[in-house]
């Protein structure tokens, strides 16, 4: 039943009741809007309720209904199979409504407002709505600040919402949108600039006067209003014209938009400073404006590099930022969020690859003229520009700002240190390089350093050495020399590769990097950090005559005072043990210790990265040194400890359940000796109720599969976690690969204890995955089905049966794969037990999947079977091929004559296979040797699972059988059964095949 305007009370209530703190109240109102949701008028009375100009100061219950109403339009304004959706009339009423409530004072609901604009437009625009731009525009004409202001709110969100469809009419659409919308968002936004400067300028001058407020408001408005003006010139500019790096056509708005946008900078900049102190909220606008501005120029340039690249614009954008990067006025150097967008777009510029020579091939155009040749004639020009404006001594002056100011500490930044070494230690070295000013200018170094080595390389090493003379090992007061040491030493230790050339390392730790080390003073941390930076990032660098004493320098880092120190020497000594040159014999005198420190320092830190940086070092130690058994104790201890402290904490759960799973394949067969404490782990781990599930059951179920693959036998512990894998299952096969290896651990190890306790699950695991998974899915869990077969003579299984009737299209490859793999197990079951196929394929309802895949059912079931085995033969393994030459020279042996007709073809199928010996270089292997990564590499003692697949493997029924005896007696058979009907079927054979048989089956 539709809702209408008499329900506009009730549909209140709802929506306020929904609000109450009251769960009894609370929960019937979410239950009935959520019912209310589906029935037409829902969303007009929602409509209603935000417009109703009773309920403006019910600022919350409006806002709720934006919310309904925006959810209703993702679920039911499009028409879906399994809902009718909102009706054309209600749909039509609603885009009118929303046009006409423009001036919305409230700015949560005016932005929820254009949201939901925004959301239909995206699916009616412009089929159904094509007057949507038309309207506002119009509106535009004759609207006030804040109703131009609501407006250009819309415009943004819509244009952003269309932005995303990558459809080409689409895009032709939005082309259409911009050639009518940019030139005149763009002459109200150069209107809206000098508006806005003539206000500072009248507030700066007036400033010990007491201006009316009202006119800082509507100036306000203004500004705001020019804010989303020049996020919709950006979008136009972004979005409503192809890239000029594909087509290489100029962006003609690129080079009107970019100056004005890069003058409106430089105005504004003054206004930081005047305005800091009397007036904080246009300090404010300041601020948004003049990082917006420079971001905008940012994402142009990535858009549109050749426009950009033209004389007018990329020399004055170039020149400005590297002026405000090394010689900025003093109040700006505290504009960091300034200096930074600075440095991002000398950064993307120097990157640039199409300013660099062109490497792409050869694409002709209409014209006969190369697409690569235009850019390289493009890319020439802005080359040589970018040549001017970067000369060597520009380079080296800003390498040298670079490393001297902004590469320094400051005194804030020691306070910090002094305060959270913990904190202080993530922010440097974890924090996106775009939002702190260090950070960003070490990554315009590195691509400064990269472009230029050559230039550079002398001029660090310089600095180098210079900061090392003034500053000798022995000083302890933090003086400017230490600092600017501290940021020649990062210097050298970001571009260690380029720099190598110019610096011995060796030289270098001998003569000073290890006599830091030596003075243990509290103000030496700073230079200790970075002693660790350096030499985990020098690691390749780093010969066998001084990895021993590296490893001893780190060692002793990892047990500095100060966490940060500690932290900085955890992640180096990481870089070092899983360096592929890592010396586990200089190392191994050094793992107490290292153990210990660890140990103790997972015990200091607070932070949940510092706990997940100890612990990567801890689970990096256990997967690369061999010698983990006399620690094993101690590790047990430890991961008990760290598991009961995690509660709660999942993500760090995660690293544990990891270091976990190295540890118990480190242990290898020994590692029953942390079941105490590894199983209750696992338990939690692979729970499917528990809370933490959804981040916890991935790695839980690798770590599972590992414990199985290295246990040297079953435990009734592990024996009753197989019931949590049918509910993982059940839930999803998200899982399935790592599942499959488990159900084969358990199959091997188990045997038929596992069997006689878990059968029906076993039985309940394949019925759900076979014919419910992909191909993919099926390869891998057929494999385990033969292995039932052939362990535990476990005959029962339809599986393959209906593989065949799932199999498909026989020229997809892995459909194909998928029947030879279900028709080859067929093969075994004839081969160990010829009467249970029969009796098998006999059951009405296999005998109807048969049918379905295309089986005359008059027909003899084997018969049928024996045309797929000689279809698929070609596309199996040895072992394969072999099983099926069994399975079809048993079918020699039936009393019917049908078998006659196809002799010729099982004969040379046999022979085939008998001549062509073991030539699959790929010799089958198990599901869980190709899935798992905790199976068997290497030397050393053999684990358990993997002896018993070796067993299975060389006891395997089918290699015990000669199948050229099988074929031998059979064809024996075949000819005592037919008789004279044998001796012309083999009369018709022809001459050289026969010659073939007689030859595979060493006949007279």
């Amino acid at each position: 039943m539709a809702l209408s305007a008499s329900d506009l009370p009730a549909m209140y209530s709802l929506l306020s009741n929904s609000m109450s703190g009251d769960e009894s109240i609370r929960k019937p109102a979410e239950t009935a809007l959520s019912m209310s949701e589906s029935r037409p008028g829902f969303c007009s009375c929602l409509m209603e309720v935000i417009t109703s100009k009773d309920l403006v100061s019910h600022v919350d219950v409006r806002l709720l209904a934006s919310v309904y109403f925006k959810n209703s339009i993702n679920r039911h304004w499009r028409h879906r199979r399994d809902s009718s959706g909102i009706s054309s009339e209600e749909k039509m009423h609603l885009r009118r409504k929303l046009l006409s409530h423009l001036r919305e004072e409230n700015f949560q609901i005016a932005e929820m407002l254009a949201v939901l604009i925004s959301k239909i437009a995206r699916i009616d625009y412009p089929r159904e709505w094509p007057e949507v731009f038309s309207v506002l525009a119009q509106q535009l004409q004759s609207a006030d600040v804040l109703t131009s202001h609501r407006i250009f709110m819309i415009l943004f969100r819509t244009l952003k919402e269309l932005s995303t469809k990558r459809l080409t009419v689409d895009q032709r659409n939005y082309a259409e949108i911009t050639s009518h919308f940019f030139d005149y968002s763009w002459h109200l936004w150069q209107t809206d600039v000098q508006t806005i400067l003539h206000g500072f300028s009248t507030i700066a001058q007036s400033y010990n006067s007491n201006p009316l407020e009202q006119h800082h408001d509507e100036l306000y408005l203004t500004c705001e209003r020019w804010f989303w003006c020049l996020k919709i010139i950006r979008q136009l500019v972004i979005s409503g014209f192809p890239s000029d790096a594909k087509c290489v056509q100029e962006v003609r708005q690129v080079k009107d938009v970019c100056p004005v946008l890069l003058n409106s900078i430089q105005s504004f900049l003054p206004y930081y400073s005047s305005f800091q102190k009397g007036h904080p909220k246009f300090w404010e606008f300041v601020k948004r404006a003049c990082r917006k501005l420079m971001k905008v120029l940012v994402a142009i340039q990535g858009r549109h590099p050749y426009s950009f690249g033209d004389k007018c614009v990329l020399p004055t954008v170039v020149d400005f930022c590297l002026n405000k990067i090394t010689d900025p006025e003093p109040d700006l150097l505290s504009f960091e969020e300034f200096l930074i967008q600075c440095m991002v777009m000398v950064k993307c510029i120097l990157e640039c690859k199409e300013y660099k020579p062109s490497l792409t091939g050869r694409v002709m155009d209409e014209s006969g003229i190369t697409l690569e040749q235009m850019k390289k004639n493009v890319s020439s020009v802005v080359g040589g520009v970018l040549a001017s404006l970067l000369p060597n001594e520009r380079i080296v002056l800003l390498c040298n700002v670079l490393i001297r100011r902004y590469f320094v500490l400051t005194v804030s930044d020691l306070e910090q240190w002094y305060q959270s070494p913990e904190s202080f230690h993530h922010e440097q070295d974890m924090v996106q390089w775009t939002e702190k000013l260090r950070p960003c200018a070490e990554a315009l170094y590195i691509v400064l350093f990269e472009n230029r080595s050559q230039l550079l390389g002398p001029v660090v090493v310089s600095i180098l050495q210079e900061s090392m003379s003034n500053c000798p090992t022995s000083v302890t007061e933090i003086t400017p020399g230490l600092l600017l040491k501290d940021a020649a030493y990062g210097a050298a230790a970001y571009v260690y590769y380029e720099l190598s050339s110019y610096l011995n390392f060796k030289d270098w730790f001998n003569g000073y990097l290890s006599l830091e080390l030596s003075n243990n003073h509290p103000n030496m941390r700073i230079i200790h950090r970075k002693v660790a930076l350096i030499l985990g990032q020098w690691v390749s660098e780093i010969k066998d005559d001084t990895k021993r004493a590296v490893y001893c320098a780190l060692i002793r880092l990892l047990q500095d005072k100060d966490l940060s120190v500690k932290l900085a020497a955890c992640r180096s000594l990481c870089l070092h043990i899983e360096d592929a040159n890592f010396s586990e014999r200089d190392f191994s005198d050094l793992l107490p210790i290292c153990w210990d420190s660890c140990f103790k320092l997972i015990e200091e830190v607070q932070e949940f990265d510092s706990k997940v940086q100890v612990l990567n070092l801890i689970s990096v130690l256990i997967g690369h040194v061999s010698e983990i058994i006399p620690y094993a104790d101690k590790l047990v201890q430890f991961f008990q400890k760290v598991w009961e402290e995690s509660s709660g904490e999942s993500l760090l759960q995660i690293q544990l359940l990891i270091a976990l799973r190295n540890f118990v394949i480190a242990l290898g067969y020994q590692s029953p000796c942390c079941y105490p404490m590894l199983l209750p782990v696992l338990q939690k781990g692979i729970d499917v109720n528990s809370p933490d599930e959804i981040n916890l059951l991935e790695d839980g179920m690798l770590l599972w599969e590992a414990t199985l693959s290295h246990a040297p036998t079953m435990v009734p512990q592990l024996l009753a976690c197989f019931s949590c894998l049918v509910e993982i299952i059940e839930r999803s096969f998200d899982h399935l690969q790592v599942a499959v290896s488990i159900i084969e651990s358990y199959v091997i190890l188990g045997g038929r204890e596992f069997l006689s306790m878990h059968a029906s699950s076993i039985a309940k695991l394949l019925d759900l995955i076979v014919g419910n998974v992909n191909d993919r899915g099926l390869l891998s869990t057929l494999p385990v089905i033969d292995i039932l077969i052939q362990v535990l003579e476990l005959l029962s299984h339809k599986q393959p049966v209906r593989e065949l009737h799932n199999g498909g299209d026989d020229h997809d490859p892995s459909k194909a794969s998928v029947k030879a793999s279900s028709v080859a197990i067929l093969a075994r079951i004839l081969v160990m037990n010829t009467n249970h196929l029969a009796q098998l394929t006999s059951e009405p309802s296999l005998s109807l999947l048969l049918h379905q895949a295309g089986m005359p059912i008059e027909e003899n079931i084997l018969l049928c079977l024996v045309d797929i085995w000689l279809d698929k033969v070609d596309n199996m393994t040895s072992i394969q091929k072999k099983t099926v030459a069994l399975a079809l020279s048993i079918i020699l042996t039936l009393r019917l004559p049908q078998v006659l007709d196809k002799l010729d073809q099982i004969l040379c199928a046999c022979t085939s296979v008998i001549l062509g010996g073991n030539d699959d270089p790929t010799e089958e292997e198990s599901s869980g040797d190709v899935m798992s990564s905790s199976r068997f590499h290497g030397d050393g003692p053999i684990p358990r699972e993997e002896f018993r697949r070796r067993q299975i493997k060389f006891s395997d029924p089918i290699n015990q059988l000669s199948l050229e005896n099988s074929v031998r007696d059979n064809l024996q058979t075949c000819a005592a059964l037919h008789g004279d009907s044998f001796n012309n079927t083999i009369s018709r054979i022809h001459p050289s095949a026969l010659a073939q048989v007689k030859q595979a089956l060493k006949l007279p």
